[in-house]
């Protein structure tokens, strides 16, 4: 009985709070005059967020190779 509500809070937690922006972009904004450039800044903001992180472990992968620390098995 304890699972079942826990996984029905966590369906409300996703659906009632933190999926509200995302409905409002596909409901209200992408309706408008901007509407694509909107919605796509989302996936231009998630693409920068990869490249950066993808930067910072290529760098520290580097650091490793070059200290000869890197595990090569």
């Amino acid at each position: 009985m304890t699972a079942s509500n826990i996984f029905r809070w966590i369906g409300s937690l996703f659906t009632d709070f933190l999926f509200v922006p995302f409905k409002w972009l596909r409901l209200d904004v992408a309706l408008g005059d901007l509407g694509w450039w909107v919605s796509n800044a989302v996936n231009w903001f998630f693409l920068l967020v990869l490249l950066c992180l993808l930067g910072y472990w290529m760098k520290e992968s580097l650091t490793f190779k070059r200290e000869g620390t890197e595990d090569k098995a």
